[in-house]
């Protein structure tokens, strides 16, 4: 019988390409710096050209001489790939990059006749900035049609459509955002990493940090290098056309994919990255409850005051309860419900998630305070303690929102996000960065007479009060003066403000 989709076959083909290609490049380029491996890797580019442009190559040339250009345009771009191999040149190494990018760019439009205008005309620079930079970007989601299309998760068939299958699918998945959050919670917690150094060495800090910089060059190659060439191949960027693409119909008129499967996680491959998440946010939560809230001093490492444990790591337990806002909408709307068993395991899991978060967020609210009493207050400390605020309270929403599924989460967490940043507004934070600077300057003697300067008038109440307490700081009077000169200058009623107007009357006290 015909192949009802002959192209099918060669669209995977590429992709597979693309990822082997990805594959070399985290080989060649991660800590290392430039030499033959450019020279290889443009070989490698080639190779997944042709294959995919086979068929596609010569023939009618809309504009006279277009193909000859193009394929005389090999002669400067193996020369620039090859003079890594040949010269240490440093300028003309840094600016061969750029320059070869553009050239073959120009080359493969020019041997699959893109470009609506000839190659001497300004036009088809336009269009080679739009090939370059733009197309490729229209059709990221056709990889991951492709990648649906081989698992046939949906139908239950393929190689990967039993459970174990599905649970070997879940640990691939799991694996790089593993790499991600146990390097972030390692480098937020002492503890947490010393704890680490007992495993083998592939989970050490610098193994981790060069493991997720092999992960995200290799996706990105793999990437952006497919969908550059699928971008030659279908010129019109349309999401339509290219899942057309990647899932041809059969003879009988139905598709060999369907499109929700691109659009929904199985929900045992789900539970399974769910699961391997949550044993990593568990675990650290237990560290957090025995040394950080338990102040259990005595098995922190060696060298290090807890003072010290403590205010490190918040910024890195922000960015991974973001990273977990990601996996509940993700588990909330993109994974099928099969069965009542897998629908509480869900819920179950997507609640240990936001527990979890919830205590990291607790956990990293605590450090950035006592951050801030070692180094003072300022504008961006206070907003991120208040948008840690803003994330507890989604996240608690969301535990409501896991198990009684009658409303929208995304208006409550737009509701919320508006009256927290209306909040922030009232909440006058140059009083409380005042107040609290003020404070720990008489608790410590340090205060930042620098940062204090920049304060707007609504910080006047708690510098008068000092006044009061140490006229013999000259730092406080100058401040003072320098709000009511400011204040001054206001004179129209159209200007009126509180803060302003009261500054003639306290600061004269």
């Amino acid at each position: 019988m015909r192949d009802p989709a002959p192209w099918l076959k060669r669209y995977s083909r590429m992709w597979m390409i693309a990822l082997l290609l990805g594959l070399i490049g985290q080989y060649l380029f991660v800590e290392q710096p430039f030499g033959l491996s450019v020279t290889l890797f443009v070989a490698g580019l080639y190779g997944l050209f042709f294959y995919s442009a086979k068929g596609r190559l010569g023939g009618y040339d809309k504009w006279k001489g277009q193909s000859k250009t193009g394929w005389l345009l090999f002669v400067p771009i193996a020369g620039l790939a090859l003079s890594y191999s040949l010269f240490a040149n440093e300028m003309f190494l840094a600016l061969n990059i750029p320059a070869l990018m553009l050239l073959m760019v120009a080359q493969t439009m020019l041997l699959t006749r893109g470009g609506s205008q000839p190659w001497h005309r300004l036009g088809f620079y336009a269009d080679l900035l739009m090939q370059w930079l733009i197309i490729p970007l229209t059709h990221i989601a056709v990889p991951f049609g492709i990648m649906a299309g081989w698992l046939r998760i949906g139908k239950g068939s393929g190689p990967f459509g039993g459970r174990i299958g599905k649970i070997a699918v879940g640990l691939i998945i799991a694996l790089p955002l593993l790499m991600i959050v146990v390097s972030l919670l390692a480098s937020a917690d002492g503890i947490f990493q010393s704890w680490l150094a007992h495993l083998p060495n592939l989970l050490d800090d610098e193994v981790l940090g060069e493991g997720i910089a092999r992960i995200f060059l290799g996706s990105i190659i793999a990437f952006y290098t497919f969908c550059f060439v699928w971008g030659l191949l279908f010129r019109k960027p349309k999401t339509d056309a290219a899942l057309e693409a990647a899932f041809p119909k059969d003879p009988h008129g139905t598709a060999t994919a369907s499109r929700e499967s691109v659009a929904y996680i199985d929900s045992t491959i789900a539970a399974t990255v769910l699961v391997c998440v949550n044993v990593v946010y568990v675990l650290f939560v237990a560290i957090q409850f025995s040394y950080l809230f338990g102040a259990a001093e005595g098995l922190l490492p060696a060298g290090t005051a807890y003072a010290e444990y403590a205010r490190k790591g918040f910024s890195e337990l922000v960015a991974v309860s973001i990273i977990n806002m990601g996996l509940l909408l993700f588990g909330l709307h993109f994974v099928k419900k099969e069965s009542v068993v897998l629908d509480r395991l869900r819920q179950l899991l997507l609640t240990v998630l936001m527990c979890c978060t919830v205590v990291m967020l607790m956990s990293a609210y605590g450090r950035l305070s006592l951050y801030e009493e070692a180094y003072g207050f300022t504008h961006q400390r206070l907003l991120v303690h208040g948008f840690m605020i803003l994330l507890a309270v989604m996240m608690l929403a969301a535990i409501v929102r896991i198990w009684y599924g009658r409303y929208s989460l995304a208006k409550v967490n737009i509701a919320l996000a508006v009256a927290a940043y209306v909040i922030m507004n009232y909440a006058n934070l140059d009083a409380r960065i005042a107040e609290n600077n003020v404070d720990r300057f008489e608790r410590s003697g340090r205060i930042d007479w620098a940062y204090m300067e920049t304060l707007s008038p609504d910080a006047a109440p708690a510098l008068v009060e000092l006044k009061e307490k140490r006229p013999e700081l000259t730092e406080v009077r100058d401040i003072l003066e320098r709000m009511k000169r400011k204040a001054e200058d206001r004179e129209g009623w159209q200007s009126w403000n509180l803060s302003y107007g009261r500054v003639d009357r306290i600061a004269e006290k």
